[in-house]
């Protein structure tokens, strides 16, 4: 059971009723709530002082660290939600994955599953796994306050690229290479990607999390048939395996346009949308029953605060009847964003649709 639960499935009133979860279940809120993904990172120079010297994944697994580095957006820009700060192979590491996150590159994988064999480095994901991620959900909590907490997890098909490729790729020959040529090894491999992905995000549900997010990150790379075929069945055993917790799940992936309805179908109470697609049109695409989250261009931060106010408020026109609206980017912050640019972003929407 959630700590953020109570038998029925309700949340306590001070989060339960915040203007973030009040979207996320399409009910009236008093203004559009506000949160970006990568908020707690290299845009923000305290970010930058306390990390000095600290590899990505270590600053992952040190609670008090992580605590400190997802309130620092909070604070700064009175955004309506915390994301837990943590990595999408974390989980993969924390199996004994031999992995780690190169600066300039990313995650980079010594051994890569190519073969059948190669399955065995994938067990059970258990909470003393993650003992740390408990431990810092538990002092953010106390920090948050009425102020919800987002966990999230790397999709399947996202962490399964890492491991197919051993590292990012722009192609993904050897991913859809498994895909298309033994779908049976990639569909266990997805399975078991799933089971371990489930495992993570009910770490960190039931330490508080107040909702959470499945990024799908490079799920774009597909066409719809191959998605609903080979993918959607794991990303929507994830979305079941949390259901019963009674916090929303959220679906994001970069480049989807043409698969936003299968990745709502999959299991989303709320279907992120990049900035490729306006949010009407990205509604008439879903279908009825879902909240969006989205979708400014994270690159009009770079531009007149003018221009940024006349691009926001065509992301609210087009989000107007909207079900239910969370704001954010098309895609996560930028390293080099002004901070400034996201605080005067956060205080325009909250002003321009209070209600």
């Amino acid at each position: 059971m959630s700590a953020n639960a109570s038998p029925t499935g309700q949340q306590p009133t001070a989060t339960y009723e915040s203007a973030f979860l009040k979207a996320c279940r399409r009910e009236p809120v008093p203004h559009t709530p506000v949160w970006f993904m990568r908020q707690a990172g290299r845009s923000l120079p305290e970010y930058r002082k306390v990390r000095e010297g600290i590899p990505m994944l270590e600053s992952c697994m040190r609670p008090e660290l992580v605590t400190e580095i997802t309130l620092q957006p909070v604070r700064r820009h009175n955004v309506d939600a915390a994301i837990y700060f943590s990595d999408i192979v974390v989980p993969l590491k924390a199996i004994g994955i031999d992995l780690d996150i190169k600066p300039g590159v990313g995650p980079v994988v010594e051994h890569p599953i190519r073969t059948r064999a190669d399955l065995a480095q994938l067990r059970d994901l258990t909470p003393e796994d993650v003992s740390y991620v408990t431990e810092a959900i538990g002092l953010l909590t106390r920090e948050l306050g009425p102020t919800p907490l987002i966990g999230f997890a790397g999709a399947p098909f996202t962490l399964a690229s890492y491991l197919v490729e051993g590292g990012p790729s722009r192609t993904y020959e050897n991913a859809k290479a498994m895909m298309y040529g033994d779908p049976e090894l990639w569909a266990d491999l997805l399975d078991r990607l799933a089971d371990i992905t489930a495992a993570f995000l009910k770490v960190q549900i039931e330490a508080g999390a107040s909702a959470v997010q499945l990024f799908d990150s490079w799920v774009g790379a597909l066409a719809p048939a191959d998605y609903r075929r080979s993918v959607m069945p794991a990303s929507s055993k994830v979305f079941q395996a949390v259901s019963g917790y009674g916090v929303p799940r959220i679906h994001f992936g970069v480049g989807t346009g043409e698969l936003l309805k299968l990745m709502g179908e999959a299991g989303a109470d709320v279907v992120g949308v990049d900035w490729r697609v306006p949010l009407d049109e990205a509604a008439r695409r879903v279908g009825p029953g879902k909240a969006l989250q989205g979708n400014l261009d994270p690159t009009v931060l770079f531009a007149t605060r003018e221009a940024v106010e006349a691009k926001t408020r065509e992301v609210l026109d087009a989000a107007a009847d909207l079900e239910g609206h969370v704001f954010n980017l098309g895609h996560g912050v930028m390293p080099s964003t002004d901070p400034d640019a996201l605080t005067r972003l956060v205080e325009y929407v909250h002003t321009h649709t209070a209600r």
